[in-house]
């Protein structure tokens, strides 16, 4: 269950931030860079930036959802948590790419065959859709961090210097048709 909370609109600002960050990494060097490498073939061989990019950008969110536990308000915390959590799952599943990757450069000799390609491939698909999961579920954090909407569950995490609760949303419950 969501809870609307009565947060500053500077609170707000830094409460975006995290999805901001992760969004534009999903976007732009999951979806626009990886085809771009992969589309010109002069540049295939960049390809391996897309990982490094995504890793160090998922490295600093880890590093400032640390650092928003003791320096953010209670709010931005939150939302820094939120992605750094969904930023730790979306890194052990580029690292584990990376992993059947670098086995299959080792059992091939560093010359890929189809059949490796083949493998490789398939190995593709989990990430591409990861990342357009992450992109609805981010985008919809930043919705809900531009609202002051945060999950019921961050009051027992963290529960020093809760602003108040201006309205509960219950996501199960029928919403109810305006009468006429």
């Amino acid at each position: 269950m969501n809870k609307q909370y009565d947060v500053t609109p500077e609170a707000i600002k830094k409460a975006r931030v995290p999805h901001e960050i992760l969004l534009t990494n999903l976007i732009f060097n999951h979806i626009l860079l990886f085809a771009a490498t992969l589309s010109a073939s002069s540049l295939w061989k960049f390809v391996a930036l897309v990982p490094i990019g995504s890793a160090l950008t998922l490295l600093y969110i880890f590093w400032a959802a640390r650092r928003a536990r003791s320096r953010a308000s209670w709010f931005a915390n939150g939302h820094w948590q939120i992605a750094a959590r969904r930023s730790m799952m979306f890194l052990g599943l580029i690292g584990f790419v990376s992993g059947v990757f670098g086995v299959l450069f080792l059992v091939s000799g560093g010359d890929f065959r189809p059949l490796h390609w083949a493998l490789g491939g398939a190995t593709i698909l989990p990430v591409l859709v990861t990342v357009l999961v992450l992109v609805v579920l981010e985008s919809d954090a930043l919705y809900q961090a531009k609202q002051g909407i945060l999950p019921d569950r961050f009051e027992t995490l963290f529960p020093a210097d809760v602003p108040s609760v201006i309205a509960i949303i219950d996501h199960n419950k029928p919403h109810e048709e305006a009468s006429s």
